[in-house]
């Protein structure tokens, strides 16, 4: 028993030292925004390392780049037509919804792994956004999820790139994320998944944060620590804009 016991823990122990290692890095860890901020893009440079003994693998790497923005609740609403009227009937409210999301990846997440594994790593918009709730299986659910995927990304806040991640060497990889205006503040989280033929090998994690900057991260600050200074001072501005918009737009 002893003896079988040790092969175990030495087999387990090789396994363990022939898995693959990511070694990522993003080069930004903060993106301010101000009013003008009309997009960035951060970059995620990984190299997937191998133990020495390792042999190599009969099919080629696959790199999935998921980044999950800020998560808040989300209501979708079904707007149909009663009578001569179009009122919103039906709704589904959705809890703790990524506001960002973005899969970058080398190829079609399809070819890449099957849907039971692609839910299991949580690979695609719609593994990111699961049924919730108490109506999560009435027939019209699918539909609710696709309307919601389908607004995000006509604002630029779902993306799915099957040609986001480039392989400068067979272990060497990069990708671009691309942050719209519309960006959330907040913090964001970026998993890397590495797969072959199907079978997920290494995961590695890493983060940014979209912040205010400039004058609006000053005005924001500045309304947190001294409310009653930045009340009044907003009052003041009114009523001196007032003043000179009478000035200005007086009538002799």
């Amino acid at each position: 028993m002893r003896a079988a016991a040790l092969a175990l823990a030495l087999g387990l122990a090789a396994g363990a030292a022939r898995a693959e290692t990511i070694v990522m890095s993003l080069s930004s860890g903060a993106i301010p925004i101000n009013s003008n901020f009309a997009g960035a893009e951060v970059a995620v440079f990984g190299s997937i390392e191998r133990d020495g003994a390792t042999v190599a693998r009969a099919q080629d790497y696959d790199v999935v780049v998921t980044v999950r923005g800020p998560r808040g609740q989300v209501v979708v609403r079904e707007k149909s037509r009663w009578g001569p009227l179009w009122l919103n009937l039906d709704q589904r409210k959705y809890i703790a919804v990524p506001a960002f999301i973005s899969i970058l990846a080398n190829r079609p997440l399809e070819s890449m792994a099957t849907p039971a594994m692609r839910q299991k790593l949580r690979l695609g918009v719609d593994a990111l956004v699961p049924p919730q709730g108490r109506r999560a299986d009435e027939p019209d659910e699918p539909e609710f999820r696709a309307a919601l995927a389908r607004l995000r990304r006509g604002e630029g806040l779902f993306v799915e790139n099957p040609k986001g991640v480039l392989f400068l060497t067979p272990t060497l990889f990069k990708a671009a994320i691309v942050l719209p205006g519309a960006a959330p503040l907040g913090r964001y989280d970026v998993d890397v998944h590495v797969l072959s033929d199907g079978v997920p090998l290494a995961t590695a994690s890493d983060g940014f944060t979209v912040h205010k900057g400039g004058v609006e991260a000053r005005v924001a600050a500045a309304s947190r620590e001294t409310p009653w200074l930045y009340g009044l001072a907003t009052a003041l501005m009114a009523v001196f804009l007032g003043w000179v918009a009478t000035i200005v737009f007086r009538r002799d």
